[in-house]
């Protein structure tokens, strides 16, 4: 038993592997390419497997949590291999989503041909930052129980995570969005610098559990889980935004560390 720490986290970065292998083989994130009419597009179900699998990650990256706590078991590798696996599955197989996204957003551009690869360069800067997040972490003398500064890697992952499936469910129009390269620009420079902020975010599974510490959790899933039915995976994506709008409420702003 004194393994399965460790063995949850590598069943993490299996599964990132596994996320990238499927993204790098997407062909397209939607099948209504032209906005106006359907088209059918190869391999269409990989970016969606690409997004399950940085979810299944991330529950088994609660679960090595949990297991650590209920077993007593902490060790500098486990901390350091939790690391690395987050990088993977959180950092780089986001980065490889945002990389096609842009990919994307510029083919349907009149000079598509022309464009360069640099331009999509910037999506692995989510990568580089969230390798400097989870360095900054393990080097760390205090970790605060209720919180983090810095906005936690995972949460970028699962966020990144939703947008193939908003592109390829596109509800109420949202997805068409996505195509837009100076949103998708923005975006990244957003959650890079989020995650290196000195910003305080509340950690969603408290230490304790009464109304005074979950009631942001109980504030994000019920409306998540209320406007799934209307706006589908886009609700998830929205539980994001509200997780870091409550972060402000919740917590002093500013580690003054």
């Amino acid at each position: 038993m004194r393994h399965l720490p460790n063995l949850l986290t590598l069943a993490n970065l299996f599964c990132g592997c596994i996320a990238i292998s499927y993204i790098l083989g997407a062909q397209n994130f939607t099948t209504n390419f032209s906005f106006n009419e359907y088209i059918e597009v190869p391999a269409i179900e990989q970016p969606y497997w690409g997004s399950v699998f940085i979810l299944l990650a991330a529950v088994f990256d609660m679960l090595d949590g949990f297991a650590a706590r209920a077993l007593q078991i902490f060790s500098p590798i486990g901390k350091d291999l939790d690391s690395l696996a987050d990088l993977v599955s959180f950092g780089v197989a986001p980065s490889m989503i945002l990389f096609k996204l842009l990919w994307y957003s510029y083919i349907v551009l009149p000079e598509a041909m022309d464009v360069s690869l640099w331009l999509m360069s910037p999506a692995f800067l989510v990568a580089c930052f969230a390798a400097l997040r989870l360095a900054r972490f393990n080097v760390s003398t205090s970790q605060p129980d209720s919180s983090f500064s810095g906005l936690p890697v995972p949460a970028v992952g699962i966020f990144v995570a939703t947008l193939p499936l908003i592109q390829w469910q596109n509800p109420m129009g949202i997805g068409s969005q996505l195509y837009n390269t100076w949103l998708l620009y923005a975006l990244i420079a957003l959650l890079s610098w989020l995650m290196v902020s000195k910003i305080r975010f509340f950690k969603f599974l408290p230490s304790t559990f009464n109304f005074k510490s979950i009631w942001p959790q109980l504030i994000i899933i019920g409306v998540a889980a209320g406007l799934f039915p209307l706006i589908k995976s886009a609700a998830l994506a929205l539980a994001f935004i509200i997780y870091i709008l409550l972060s402000f409420v919740y917590h002093p702003n500013i580690d003054k560390k």
